[in-house]
């Protein structure tokens, strides 16, 4: 346990967010459009990443990570634009 680098906490951090979004998300704990979900997903695969580029780099888990990543900031500025629009239409949208 003594060998362990910080870079790496940071990708063992990462991939428990990602795997405990996806059991909060099964177990109907939070909303698959949440900004929880998203960012945890966000957070998580940055962890990841961070450990790649500071540890082992592996060319596929990197491009996974930031596909991950991207998609999850795409679904943070789209459920912001949605909420702002319910709002701005007098509505309260779930999941936010």
């Amino acid at each position: 346990m003594s060998n362990i680098m910080w870079h790496d906490w940071f990708g063992y951090i990462g991939v428990l967010l990602v795997l405990l979004a996806y059991l909060l998300l099964q177990a109907h704990k939070i909303h698959g459009n949440g900004l929880i979900y998203q960012l945890m997903n966000a957070l998580g695969a940055g962890g990841v990443i961070v450990s790649l580029i500071f540890g082992s780099f592996n060319t596929s888990a990197f491009i996974m990570e930031l596909a991950w990543v991207l998609i999850s900031v795409y679904g943070i500025a789209r459920g912001m634009r949605i909420r702002r629009e319910a709002r701005a239409a007098g509505h309260n949208p779930q999941g936010w």
